[in-house]
C-alpha cells in the first residue's frame, strides 16, 4: 500500500492517490475530515488557518460508501488560491507582467529548504521551493492517515497523540486512563495536552514568543493500541517496522528528532532496567510486565502500546528573521518573511498521529492477504488467536 501527493502551499488543490487498499472498507468523506479539522486546531497557529476550512473530495476508489480495491483519490482545494492565481498559475507570464506579479524571492530563510533546493533544481526564484516544502502539504497526509486509522479501527486498532512538551515547559502526566480518556482530554486541551497546569504555562510561552517574533517547537507522543504481535519483520532491515516508523516521524517538516518506549534514556541505564520482562496468563496470552521498549521487539510488534515521540523543532520562519544572503546580489540581508504560525506543535501531534497510522496500516496490508477488507479482518483475528494459544 503507497501513496503519493502533490500541490503546492498556495495552488489551487492538494491531492494524494491511495494504491493497495483492500475492497470493501467503509470509508466516508466525514471520516477524512475529521481528521482535517484537528489538523488545524491549536494556540499559536497562523492566519492561514483562518483562510482554509479544509475538507475532502473523494474522487476515485469509493463507490456507495465502499472502497472498490481501486486506486483511492482524494482532493483537499486550497481555498486561498484566488488571491495567487497570477503568482501561482500554470500559464506564462508576459514579459511587462513578470517583475510585479511573480514576485521573485531571493532571499533564503535558515532552517527551511528554500537555499538548498534552489541548489538541487538551479531556481533562482525560491518560491518555486517554499510552496512545495510547505508543511500545508500535510494536509493530504493526514487525509491518508485519516483513511488508514479507518482501517485499522475496523480491525481493532486506535491511534492518539498527545502534547509532551512546548518550549521548554513539559507536561508532568506521565500515564493515561485509557485511549479514549487520551483522546477526550487532548480534544478539549488548546495545545493537546494532558496536564491541566503545564497546558496553561505552554499557552503562554507561545503567546510570549508571538509577541518577540518569534517561534518554539516541542516534543509529541503517539500511541497505538490493538496491533497483534509478530507484524514486521526482523529478516531484513528495510522491512523492520520501528525503522519506517521511526522514518514516518522524520519525514514530517521541522522533526529533528524520534524514539521508541524509552529511546535514548536507554543509554543511561541498564540492561534489567531497559529490556521488557515475558509473562503469560490465560486471558491475554503472552505480555510484557512492562514496555519500556513501546511496543516492539526485533523490528516487530509485541502486543503492547506502541509508543512514539517526535522532537519537533521551532518553525524557521520568524517575524523577527535571521540574517541570510541574497543570491541574486550575494549581499546580506535579513531572510524573505513568509506568513507562519509561532507554534505548530499540537497540530504536529495530529499529523504524527496520522503518518504512524499510515505505516501500521500499510505493515498490516503488507503482511496478511488484503485484497478484500472481510478477508483481512479473518487473518488478522487470526494471528491474535494464534498469539494467545501459542
Amino acid at each position: 500500500m503507497r501513496y503519493l501527493t502533490s500541490g503546492e502551499s498556495h495552488g489551487p488543490q492538494l491531492t494524494t492517490i491511495i494504491e493497495g487498499l483492500p475492497a470493501g472498507l467503509s470509508l466516508l468523506d466525514s471520516d477524512i475530515n475529521f481528521e482535517l479539522a484537528r489538523r488545524q486546531k491549536g494556540h499559536g497557529r497562523g492566519r492561514r488557518m483562518q483562510i482554509e476550512k479544509d475538507t475532502v473530495q473523494i474522487v476515485g476508489g469509493v463507490r456507495h460508501g465502499y472502497t472498490l480495491g481501486s486506486p483511492v483519490g482524494l482532493v483537499v482545494e486550497n481555498n486561498d488560491w484566488k488571491h495567487w492565481t497570477k503568482i501561482m498559475g500554470q500559464e506564462p507570464l508576459a514579459p511587462d507582467e513578470e517583475d510585479e506579479i511573480k514576485r521573485k524571492i531571493t532571499r533564503p530563510r535558515p532552517g527551511h529548504a528554500d537555499l538548498n533546493g534552489a541548489l538541487k533544481y538551479g531556481h533562482r526564484d525560491m518560491r518555486n521551493v517554499l510552496e512545495r516544502s510547505s508543511a500545508r502539504e500535510t494536509t493530504v497526509r493526514v487525509a491518508a492517515g485519516a483513511v488508514a486509522k479507518k482501517l485499522l479501527k475496523e480491525l481493532g486498532i486506535e491511534v492518539a497523540s498527545h502534547v509532551i512538551e512546548i518550549g521548554g515547559v513539559t507536561s508532568s502526566v506521565k500515564e493515561y486512563e485509557s485511549l479514549e480518556k487520551l483522546k477526550e482530554i487532548t480534544e478539549n486541551s488548546p495545545v493537546r495536552c494532558l496536564d491541566s497546569e503545564a497546558e496553561k504555562k505552554m499557552m503562554s510561552a507561545i503567546d510570549e514568543a508571538k509577541q518577540q517574533g518569534d517561534s518554539i517547537g516541542g516534543i509529541v507522543e503517539v500511541i497505538a493500541e490493538g496491533m497483534p504481535p509478530g507484524v514486521g519483520s526482523y529478516v531484513h532491515y528495510d522491512r523492520k517496522l520501528d525503522a519506517k516508523l521511526a522514518s514516518a516521524i522524520m519525514s514530517i517538516n521541522a522533526f529533528k528528532g524520534v524514539e521508541i518506549g524509552i529511546g535514548f534514556e536507554a543509554a543511561s541505564k541498564p540492561g534489567s532496567e531497559v529490556h521488557d520482562e515475558i509473562l503469560w496468563s490465560k486471558e491475554q496470552g503472552y505480555y510484557r510486565k512492562t514496555n519500556r521498549l513501546g511496543g516492539l521487539e526485533g523490528g516487530m510488534t509485541t502486543g503492547m502500546p506502541i509508543v512514539v515521540r517526535g522532537v519537533m523543532k521551532p518553525i524557521p520562519t520568524l517575524y523577527k528573521p535571521l540574517q541570510s544572503v541574497d543570491i541574486d546580489s550575494k549581499e546580506p540581508f535579513t531572510a524573505s518573511i513568509e506568513r507562519s504560525d509561532s507554534c505548530a506543535v499540537p497540530a504536529a501531534a495530529v499529523v504524527a498521529e496520522n503518518v504512524i497510522a499510515w505505516e501500521l496500516a500499510v505493515a498490516i496490508v503488507d503482511q496478511f492477504y488484503s485484497d478484500r477488507f472481510e478477508t483481512l479482518k479473518e487473518v488478522v483475528d487470526k494471528q491474535r488467536a494464534f498469539a494467545k494459544e501459542f
